[in-house]
C-alpha cells in the first residue's frame, strides 16, 4: 500500500502567526523544555465561534490569564458538544503551547512495520474490525496473519447491497453483515466505545487516520466516519496487511475445523481447501450461525448468551433537532443531533441502540425468509431522517419455551422472530412497520410516515408480531421516551420490525488470563461473535489483545 498521504496537522494544531515550524504528519509527539510551556485546559465555545481563530485564541488567554502574544499553538484534544443550556455549546480539552514550543512529529505506526511473509501463521476467520486489527498487532508483532472471510472485498460487496435493497435477494455470504469489514463498514462506521480499559483506543483511531479516515476522529467525543468513506479505509487497511507479508482470502468459507486431540491445526474452506496455521482467531461477527453449529458439532463448547431485540424507530430529523436544540432547521454549524435513552420497563432494560442521526435504514438480513433492519449514516449525516434501534434485554429465563434448543436458545428465538416478520410479507425485503402512536395504541396503521428504507414498508401489526413479552417492555419504554423527549412521541415516525443483531446470541468461552479457548488449544475466539465486543472499536481492541495473546502462544517475543 502508498501511504495516504501527509495529513494536514491544521485540523487540530494552530498558530496565530502562520509561521512555526510546520509538521507533516496528524500524530504528534509534543516535546516541551519545561512543564511550563504546555498547559492542559478547557474551554467552550459557540458554535459559531468553532471557525474563529482570534476567537478562539482569546479564549485561551482568557482562561489562562495570559497576553495572546505567548501562545504559539494548541491542539484539540477532545471535542464533544453540550446541548442541555439554552444554548448549544462546543467544549474544547486542548493543549496550549506558550512561549515558542513547537510540536515534532510521530512517525506512521504501520512504518515500523517489518515483512513477516516467512514469519509463523495465525488463521483469522474473519475480516471485520477484530480480524483486521488482529491481523496488524501480528505483524507488529513478527507473526503471518492469514485472513480467511466468507464475502467479498468491500468494492464488489456492493453489488451484493444493491441485490438486497433494490431485489430482496439475499446473498448468505455477502450482505450488510459479511464481508471485508464486516458489519460496520456499511452500517455507519461509529466508532464511540465505553470499553477504554480493554486496550488502545488511541492507537486505534491513529491506524484508522492513517488508513484515510478523517483526523477528526482523533478528538470527537463520539467519532463517526461514515458508510461512504469507511470501505475506502477498510480496503487501505487491507493493502497495508499485504504490503508487509500478509494475507487476506476472498470467497472463502470455512466449513470444517482440522483437529487433533483438542487441538486446532487448520481449517477446510469451501469443503475442499485445506489451509494450516499455528494458532487461528474465530472472528466472525455476531450474525455467523454457521459457525456456531459448526463449534456445537466438533465439540468446541460454546454457550447461550443474553442479547437485545426490538424494533429501529425512525423520525424526522428536524423533530430531533427541535427536541434537542430547540430549533428547527438546525444552523449550519450544528451536527444533525442525537439522543440516547434508557430506562426500565417490566424489570428489563429499554433502551435506544446504534442511534444514527441524518441517517438510512437499511435491511441487514443474511439469509432468505428473514426480516432484519438496521442503521447507517454518511460522513455528512444529511438525510432528512434520524433512526435508531430501540430494544430490550432478552435474558436466558425470558426463552423457558426454547429450553430445549440449549446453547441454541437465543439463537432460536432471535431466528423464530426474523422469520415470523418475513412471513408477514410478501416474500420481499419489506419490513412491517407502524406509525409511533399506532404502536403503543396496538393499532393497526392505516398508512405510514414516510421513510428512508429502501425496499418499503408496508402496514403490519408489530403489536402482535413480537413476542408478547417483548411488545409489552418496548411499549412502556417508548412511552417512557416520550416523557424524557417532548416531540419523540409523534405519529410522524415509524416503527419498523426486527432489529435483532444488536449482540450475538452464542459465547464462544476463553480463559481470561490466555484468551484461547479452554479446552481447544490454539482457538482463540475474538470479537463480536465470541461475545467479547460490541462494536467496531471495542472489536478491533480485542483483536488487538488476542495478537498479543497469540504471541505468548508462540513463544514469540
Amino acid at each position: 500500500m502508498t501511504r495516504i498521504g501527509q495529513i494536514c496537522t491544521d485540523v487540530f494544531i494552530k498558530n496565530p502567526c502562520k509561521s512555526a515550524q510546520s509538521v507533516s504528519s496528524a500524530f504528534q509527539l509534543y516535546s516541551i523544555s519545561g512543564l511550563k510551556m504546555i498547559k492542559e485546559i478547557e474551554i467552550a465555545l459557540f458554535p459559531t465561534e468553532i471557525q474563529s481563530e482570534p476567537i478562539v485564541f482569546q479564549r485561551i488567554a482568557d482562561k489562562l490569564e495570559i497576553p495572546i502574544e505567548s501562545i504559539s499553538s494548541y491542539q484539540i484534544l477532545r471535542q464533544s458538544l453540550d446541548a442541555r443550556g439554552r444554548q448549544p455549546l462546543f467544549k474544547w480539552r486542548v493543549n496550549v503551547y506558550l512561549d515558542g514550543s513547537v510540536p515534532i512529529t510521530e512517525p506512521f505506526i504501520a512504518d515500523i512495520f517489518k515483512n513477516v511473509e516467512n514469519g509463523k501463521r495465525v488463521l483469522i476467520i474473519g475480516a471485520g474490525p477484530a480480524g483486521y486489527f488482529a491481523a496488524l498487532e501480528l505483524i507488529e508483532l513478527g507473526l503471518k496473519p492469514i485472513v480467511l472471510d466468507r464475502g467479498k472485498d468491500v468494492r464488489a460487496r456492493r453489488r451484493d447491497l444493491r441485490a438486497i435493497q433494490q431485489l430482496g435477494v439475499v446473498n448468505p455470504h455477502s450482505n450488510y453483515c459479511f464481508g471485508e469489514g464486516g458489519a460496520g463498514t456499511y452500517s455507519d462506521g461509529k466508532l464511540y466505545t465505553r470499553a477504554h480499559k480493554r486496550g488502545n483506543i488511541t492507537k486505534i483511531l491513529k491506524l484508522l487516520v492513517e488508513h484515510g479516515a478523517p483526523t477528526a476522529i482523533l478528538t470527537e467525543a463520539h467519532p463517526h466516519i461514515g458508510s461512504n468513506k469507511l470501505p475506502n479505509v477498510v480496503a487501505n487497511l487491507r493493502e497495508t496487511i499485504l504490503k508487509y507479508g500478509g494475507e487476506v482470502h476472498f470467497d472463502h468459507f470455512v466449513t470444517d475445523f482440522i483437529l487433533e486431540k483438542d487441538h486446532i491445526k487448520g481449517v477446510i474452506v469451501n469443503q475442499n481447501k485445506i489451509i494450516y496455521g499455528e494458532a487461528t482467531i474465530v472472528a466472525t461477527g455476531h450474525s455467523a450461525r454457521d459457525i456456531y453449529q459448526l463449534c456445537f458439532d466438533k465439540k468446541i463448547r460454546i454457550e447461550a448468551k443474553p442479547f437485545a431485540l426490538g424494533v429501529r424507530i425512525e423520525h424526522q430529523q428536524s423533530v430531533i433537532d427541535q427536541v434537542q436544540y430547540r430549533q428547527s432547521p438546525r444552523p449550519d454549524n450544528l451536527p444533525a443531533s442525537s439522543y440516547s435513552l434508557v430506562c426500565q420497563a417490566d424489570k428489563r432494560g429499554v433502551f435506544s441502540f446504534c442511534m444514527c442521526p441524518g441517517g438510512l435504514v437499511v435491511p441487514a438480513a443474511t439469509s432468505p425468509e428473514e426480516i432484519v433492519v438496521n442503521g447507517m449514516s454518511m460522513s455528512r449525516r444529511d438525510s432528512e431522517f434520524a433512526n435508531s434501534g430501540t430494544v430490550t434485554s432478552i435474558e436466558m429465563e425470558d426463552l423457558k419455551a426454547y429450553q430445549s434448543k440449549g446453547v441454541f436458545a437465543a439463537m432460536a428465538f432471535q431466528r423464530d422472530v426474523e422469520q415470523k416478520m418475513f412471513r408477514a410479507g410478501d416474500g420481499s425485503q419489506k419490513a412491517p412497520a407502524q406509525r409511533l402512536t399506532d404502536f403503543v395504541n396496538r393499532k393497526l396503521s392505516v398508512d405510514l410516515a414516510s421513510t428512508s428504507y429502501i425496499p418499503g414498508l408496508f402496514s403490519a401489526p408489530l403489536h402482535d408480531l413480537l413476542p408478547a413479552f417483548v411488545y409489552k417492555r418496548l411499549r412502556l419504554g417508548v412511552l417512557e421516551f416520550g416523557k424524557m423527549m417532548r416531540g419523540y412521541m409523534t405519529d410522524n415516525a415509524n416503527v419498523i420490525g426486527t432489529e435483532s443483531r444488536t449482540s450475538a446470541p452464542v459465547r464462544i468461552p476463553r480463559n481470561p488470563e490466555t484468551l484461547m479457548h479452554p479446552e481447544t488449544t490454539g482457538f482463540f475466539p475474538c470479537g463480536e461473535g465470541a461475545g467479547y465486543a460490541g462494536g467496531i472499536i471495542s472489536a478491533a481492541m480485542d483483536g488487538q489483545n488476542v495478537a498479543k495473546a497469540i504471541a505468548k502462544y508462540l513463544n514469540v517475543t
